[in-house]
């Protein structure tokens, strides 16, 4: 018998899909066949990530909040809606946990109603301050339920049940990725993200700010790696939900990194370090044992060459911004 993915394009909702991420994976999409709909309310999303799309027949842009219902036929969802970095998600936390929860619980009866598969980008936040290291999936994690960034990774932790309660009592076909550190172009320069703080403070010729003396270590993987990732996990059987850890192995200290930046960017910024924010871990690295042996799937771009990438698309839009800064100043005393 003839799916319906089997006698037509197959029609795929990517929410948060003008982010970070969520644009990447809607490029790589379309260039496998996919017609994207693309739904995002730009609250840290940005227009300027999927102008490029706009246009091809192969993609639909909805402005719309997942906190709200979503009426739409599918064949397949991607739900990547919700701020990542801890300066948007503090900036509204009842928001950050509301689209967590609420768009959660609204994507899952959308995938319910059209019988459709769904994939949740979950976070190693999940795994908090972790006692255990590197992160297998089975390990339930050290979180703070009542600190700043509580909204975030408490409102991920209740995505996971959700999702799992509504496979097991509903028979919805769920994925879960849990996504580590990733970078690469289209980050904003001001989501306070480690990567695009030291990138911008180098170029602009700031100090680098470097939260405790730099020892705490992150592993960092690039974006386009990680749209693999997604992708193939999306496409494994029905009797693997997840969850499955994403994210590169190799592991950097802060400042191994900041003097990475550095040294790529030949920037003569100095290093300054500052105090550590609350709940801030001090050592991440996924276990990738289960996303090798499922997914077939690994990192393949190194950390340097990925930075490389990085540092040209910041020093490109940072020198048309400052270009349109000046233009403004000069218009300014005719307004």
């Amino acid at each position: 018998m003839m799916t319906r993915q089997n006698t037509h394009r197959v029609r795929t909702l990517v929410t948060g899909g003008a982010g970070f991420i969520g644009s990447h994976l809607c490029d790589r999409l379309i260039a496998t066949g996919h017609h994207v709909v693309c739904a995002d309310n730009l609250l840290t999303g940005s227009y300027a990530n999927i102008d490029h799309l706009i246009g091809n027949p192969q993609f639909e842009f909805l402005h719309h909040d997942v906190t709200n219902p979503l009426f739409i036929e599918v064949d397949e969802i991607y739900n990547l809606a919700c701020p990542a970095s801890p300066q948007h998600y503090q900036h509204d936390p009842v928001k950050t946990i509301k689209t967590s929860v609420h768009g959660s619980i609204n994507l899952l009866g959308l995938a319910k109603r059209l019988k459709c598969r769904i994939l949740q980008a979950s976070t190693s936040e999940v795994y908090g301050d972790p006692l255990i290291h590197p992160q297998p999936e089975g390990y339930w994690g050290n979180v703070n339920p009542v600190g700043l960034r509580s909204c975030y990774d408490e409102g991920k932790r209740c995505a996971e049940t959700l999702f799992f309660d509504y496979h097991r009592q509903h028979d919805v076909d769920i994925k879960i990725a849990r996504i580590f550190n990733t970078y690469g172009p289209r980050m904003q320069p001001d989501d306070g993200r480690v990567v695009s703080n030291f990138i911008v403070q180098a170029l602009q010729g700031k100090d680098i700010t470097i939260h405790g003396s730099g020892a705490q270590s992150r592993t960092f993987c690039y974006v386009m790696d990680l749209v693999s990732g997604l992708i193939n996990l999306m496409h494994t059987p029905a009797t693997f939900t997840g969850p499955v850890n994403l994210g590169s192995e190799q592991q950097s200290s802060m400042l191994e990194l900041a003097q990475m930046v550095l040294s790529l960017t030949k920037s003569r910024s100095k290093l300054v370090f500052m105090k550590r924010p609350a709940d801030d871990p001090c050592r991440r690295q996924p276990d990738l044992q289960l996303a090798r042996a499922v997914l077939g799937w690994d990192q393949t771009i190194p950390l340097p060459e990925g930075l490389r990438a990085t540092i040209e698309y910041f020093r490109s839009n940072l020198s048309d911004q400052t270009q349109l800064d000046a233009q403004t100043a000069v218009c300014q005393p005719c307004q």
